[in-house]
């Protein structure tokens, strides 16, 4: 069965700059988003973040962490912004990753504008997928000087409002959890209404541990009321735990394992990662009941189809 195609298009916003640090980049990857200017960014601290963030114009809020490097973060969170989408409702999904990680550069058939961020070299680049608006960062310049990530006033689409939005908030928890107020970590704060971070991890012993290892980071930002800790823990590439593995999980983890959400191993986007295709229904069914268990989905009517683009009422107006 051929998937529907997804197509493409524009917006703008504005917001407040912070600086966004980022690890782990392969040895042969540079970007501006990762350097030692970057790295002198002061640590904020806990009590400054306390204040509660209006999340009203975004809906509710679905933050998407990987707890490792290839955990499945980005395919979960397209799963879901899929199944959301086919139900009806207006979505906004976001890839807050450093562009030259990113795993949705080909989610859109096309690229849609770009607004300018809190500097002219960092940018968001807006794409239709199908009715969902796919946001991106775009750093102008790879060589150029680091860059200011733009906060989440930036990443808003004008015009229409948003039922929910899908972060995909990109492979370095360990920075994340390192300092929430800037970069993609300020996706998790404490706001009205709460966000509802899920937490991504492969089906083994390593990935539980780095779970936990994630979640006691987030600790002292938890105790602050500075960032909503993750409480639902989605597993990729397996319909149950392997015998044996569950049992290693630490004490934050485990308790999030009652209510795991598995998703299952999907050969094709294993192999091609996220394309412009609707996600397959293996991935989006597992998101369906994980969004009917928050209460964001009703139980199923009837599907929309997502063959024809978008038309001229329905594109994002620009709210400058």
């Amino acid at each position: 069965m051929t998937a529907a195609p997804f197509t493409g298009a524009t917006i703008t916003a504005e917001g407040r700059p912070v600086v966004i640090t980022s690890e782990n980049l392969p040895a042969d990857a540079h970007s501006p988003v990762d350097s030692p200017e970057s790295e002198k960014q002061p640590a904020t601290p806990a009590g400054e973040t306390a204040a509660l963030v209006d999340w009203s114009p975004f809906g509710r809020v679905v933050p998407v962490l990987a707890a490792s490097p290839g955990a499945g973060a980005t395919s979960t969170a397209v799963a879901i912004a899929d199944a959301l989408q086919l139900a009806g409702r207006s979505v906004l999904l976001v890839d807050a990753g450093d562009p030259v990680r990113s795993g949705l550069g080909s989610a859109a058939r096309s690229d849609g504008p770009r607004r300018v961020g809190p500097s002219p070299a960092a940018g968001i680049r807006f794409s239709w997928r199908a009715r969902a608006v796919l946001a991106r960062l775009d750093v102008a310049d790879l060589a150029a000087e680091p860059v200011l990530f733009p906060s989440p006033p930036y990443w808003h689409p004008g015009g229409r409002g948003v039922d929910v939005t899908v972060v995909d908030i990109g492979h370095d928890p360990w920075r994340l959890a390192t300092d929430p107020a800037l970069g993609p970590g300020q996706w998790l704060r404490v706001g009205s209404p709460s966000p509802i971070p899920a937490l991504v991890v492969r089906p083994t012993v390593p990935a539980l541990a780095h779970a936990e290892q994630v979640l006691a980071r987030l600790e002292p930002w938890v105790r602050a009321a500075a960032v909503t800790p993750p409480t639902q823990l989605l597993v990729v590439g397996a319909r149950r735990w392997p015998k044996g593995v569950a049992g290693t999980a630490g004490r934050r983890t485990s308790v999030l394992l009652p209510d795991a959400v598995f998703f299952p191993h999907e050969r094709d986007v294993a192999t091609h990662g996220i394309t412009a295709n609707v996600t397959p229904a293996a991935l989006r069914s597992p998101a369906e009941r994980l969004l009917r268990s928050w209460h964001l989905l009703q139980p199923p009517t009837h599907r929309l189809a997502l063959r024809r683009p978008l038309i001229a009422r329905d594109r994002v107006s620009d709210s400058r």
